[in-house]
């Protein structure tokens, strides 16, 4: 290799290393929406407002508003209505003649955010603490584009037209701060996907064997370890044994140290229920069933589990 090669190379080298040194625009924005996550100084809040929503008259529909019946959350379906209303709107606000058109989509949008609040805030009260927190800055800015847009409208009826448009600009732009807040919040907290949809893919076709029969206590929920995957089993005074993915999927709760009662256990940390013969959900916040393992005990007490959709 000659020298004006070699040269060439460590300058291309020591390029590289200087770019890897220094933060990128890319890299910088999920690490502020990270630091969400860690705002302390909201947890006064936190308290009061998740009291104010488990004690919400609307409790009694609670599984309806996170989405049980739907088989995921309801709240992302129902913010589509609203932002698509208000993005709508700031298209025509740039185009000429569309006054009362602009008009009916910030209204629209107005009373469609109502619901969508409703179904986020029941969500919101059964996470994390990090989630919580970053959560509540998502609620936040919701609330300033719905300020925004809502005096944006009186603006508007009031024939003052330029400040009812910038209003609404100043909405849009909060409303996107909401939802890119939002998007961290559903997909890098993962407070909204199913947890336990891995399952399926970590454990191996066939039978597998978790332990001894006779070492799991009859009434009494236990856990035990199959791979990568923790399992509840629970052994019936008639001899027949559950097995259900340990890990809730609703925020990964630990099942086997929940509460057994009428054939179904519940998580201890969100109170989400599931049926011990399926894994089927009960009740939420968790909106997908649990995974659930066909048993066998073999001759020599073995017990083995084996998924259903296994051959």
């Amino acid at each position: 290799m000659s020298s004006e090669t070699s040269s060439k190379t460590a300058q291309v080298s020591q390029a590289f290393k200087a770019r890897a040194a220094q933060p990128s625009a890319a890299s910088s924005l999920p690490a502020w929406l990270d630091r969400l996550g860690s705002l302390s100084a909201l947890d006064p809040a936190i308290g009061p407002l998740r009291s104010a929503v488990h004690k919400s008259p609307l409790k009694g529909i609670r599984d309806a508003l996170h989405g049980t019946w739907l088989g995921h959350p309801l709240h992302p379906a129902l913010v589509q209505l609203p932002l698509g209303a208000w993005y709508s709107a700031g298209l025509l606000d740039l185009l000429p003649g569309t006054r009362r058109a602009s008009r009916v989509l910030i209204g629209t949008g107005i009373l469609a955010a109502l619901p969508a609040a409703v179904t986020g805030a029941t969500d919101w009260a059964q996470l994390h603490k990090p989630q919580l927190r970053t959560g509540l800055v998502h609620a936040a800015a919701n609330v300033a584009a719905l300020g925004l847009y809502t005096a944006s409208l009186g603006a508007r009826v009031r024939g003052r037209e330029c400040r009812g448009r910038m209003l609404g600009f100043g909405g849009l732009a909060m409303a996107g701060l909401g939802g890119l807040i939002g998007g961290h919040l559903a997909y890098r907290q993962s407070a909204g996907p199913n947890q336990s949809e891995p399952v399926p893919y970590l454990v191996g076709p066939g039978w597998h064997p978790v332990g001894k029969a006779d070492s799991f206590p009859v009434g009494q929920a236990a856990s035990a370890s199959l791979g990568e995957v923790r399992l509840l089993v629970f052994r019936e005074p008639s001899g027949t044994v559950r097995v259900l993915a340990d890990r809730c999927a609703h925020q990964s709760g630990p099942l086997s140290e929940g509460t057994v009662s009428d054939g179904c256990v519940t998580c201890p940390w969100h109170g989400s229920t599931f049926r011990l013969s399926d894994g089927w959900n009960v009740s939420g916040p968790a909106t997908a069933p649990q995974p659930s393992f066909r048993t066998r005990v073999t001759d020599d007490g073995v017990l083995e589990v084996c998924l259903p959709e296994a051959n």
